[in-house]
């Protein structure tokens, strides 16, 4: 058996510390050596909680289950993992030291089975190296990072190259991220988030909720909402009074005006308005206010739905986060052709387009409020594993299955920007993986001031002519 004990002390209160590491899902969050954990339990965490965690071991992929043992609320947790090859028990401590401050001492026992216990001296300084860097990295994901990031030489010149920019799109981009905790909680805050029924919205919510917001989900179907509602509550143990839905057809404007006034009906402040439903089509068509349905669901509903709760979000100093996609850059913006007419259709470049278009109008309104009494973003999740890049792009799908993100680490970069203090007085930037990135590569796809003008007051103009303005 191999002991291995490492302390350390964090900026953060006791009972924060402790509501970080019961869900030990988290660890995919704080341990370099683990690709993914998932509690399978549902609900809270509690004591018989099991989780499925997936190691990353010298390039391979090792699964260990484990189960919450003993859960001593504010003081220690006890799990014990089982895998081919190894038993662990594992106790974590915490202890308050002062001035806001929590001293972690974790634990591990390991005991190894068949031809590894053989070689057990041989791994024990490359065990020690993993456990250092295991604690290090929980440190990292309970100190508060309040320092905004900034583009890096090197970034730019990745980015003018292309290719080397877009393999950081796929699931090797957010691993190598140094710090990828998510621990700043947001009880009680009001998030809106359209299209949570899967993919990049129904991991942002969960997330969400495990942090302690307080969701208003803006779907369609009845069916595939439920769902989601159910999802989430097993997801962290949330319960029916944390979760409220609004139902509505984004492609509709309408629609989107009768959403926000439901919304309005609900909360008299937005703290956090998350954008995200999106959809590509492979042919043209339009929806029954005459407008192209990949401009209507990815531009003009976030645009309506944005206005219609300005004051709710300037109540709140909320903060808006706009979901893009990394397809922006290979397009213009076309003021001349917003609805897809002059040219014949192609799927793609009109939802590259609608997404350009939604990351110059995040541009916009960050500048109307110099002040940060909105905050404003925009980001893309890199090439991300969801149900709409399956059905609409599915040669793409096929040939980069392999490499895709999983919805969590797409999702993550929203909800950091939803949740993180580093961010708190910036507004306007694009980012991915945590970083703020360019909005332009290829030459002729910078959008100017002047542009970014005249796309506002057409979609002002487009949101008037359906007549049907909330208050």
């Amino acid at each position: 058996m191999i002991e291995l004990r490492e302390r350390i002390v964090v900026p953060r209160r006791v009972e924060e510390c402790f509501r970080y590491l019961l869900d030990f899902s988290t660890i995919e969050q704080w341990d370099p050596g683990v690709y993914r954990s998932e509690k399978v339990t549902a609900g809270k965490p509690r004591e018989g909680s099991r989780f499925q965690v997936i190691l990353n071991s010298m390039g391979r992929r090792i699964p260990m289950e484990y189960e919450l043992l003993t859960v001593d609320e504010g003081r220690e947790l006890v799990l014990r993992g089982e895998g081919d090859s190894v038993r662990a028990l594992d106790t974590i401590r915490v202890t308050s030291v002062g001035a806001g401050q929590t001293e972690i001492d974790y634990q591990a026992e390991l005991e190894f089975k068949g031809m590894a216990r053989r070689a057990e001296f041989l791994m024990r300084p490359w065990l020690d190296r993993v456990g250092r860097h295991a604690v290090e990295g929980l440190q990292g994901a309970l100190t508060p990072n309040t320092e905004n990031p900034s583009v890096s030489v090197a970034d730019r010149i990745k980015y003018r190259t292309v290719v080397p920019a877009a393999w950081e799109f796929t699931e090797q981009g957010y691993l190598k991220m140094e710090r990828k905790g998510l621990s700043e909680f947001v009880d009680g805050a009001r998030a809106v988030i359209t299209g949570p029924t899967s993919g990049l919205g129904l991991a942002a919510a969960k997330l969400l909720a495990r942090l302690g917001a307080r969701l208003i989900l803006i779907g369609r179907h009845e069916g595939r909402m439920a769902d989601a509602v159910r999802q989430i509550e097993d997801f962290c143990g949330a319960d029916h009074t944390q979760i409220e839905t609004v139902y509505a057809d984004l492609s509709e404007m309408a629609q989107v005006e009768r959403a926000a006034s439901e919304v309005r009906d609900l909360t008299d402040e937005v703290d956090i308005l998350i954008n995200n439903a999106g959809a590509l089509f492979n042919s043209r068509d339009e929806t029954n206010e005459g407008h192209e349905r990949t401009l209507a669901i990815n531009l003009l509903a976030p645009y309506v739905l944005t206005e219609a709760l300005r004051d709710r979000l300037e109540a709140a100093n909320g903060r808006v986060i706009n979901v893009s996609s990394g397809g922006m850059y290979t397009q213009a913006l076309r003021l001349e052709d917003m609805e897809f007419e002059q040219e014949r259709f192609d799927g793609p470049k009109a939802y590259a387009r609608a997404k350009r278009a939604l990351v110059a109008l995040t541009d916009h309104w960050a500048n109307q409020y110099p002040d940060r009494q909105v905050t404003f973003y925009s980001m893309h999740p890199g090439w991300a594993d969801t149900p709409g890049v399956e059905k609409s792009l599915p040669g793409f799908y096929k040939v980069t299955k392999s490499r895709l993100r999983d919805s969590r680490m797409g999702a993550d970069t929203i909800v950091w920007l939803a949740t993180s203090s580093a961010v708190a007085k910036e507004s306007g930037g694009f980012y991915l993986d945590r970083r703020p990135r360019p909005t332009a590569i290829l030459p002729g796809t910078e959008v100017s001031a002047e542009q970014r003008g005249q796309l506002v007051q057409w979609l002002g103009e487009t949101r008037q002519a359906t007549g049907v303005q909330g208050t």
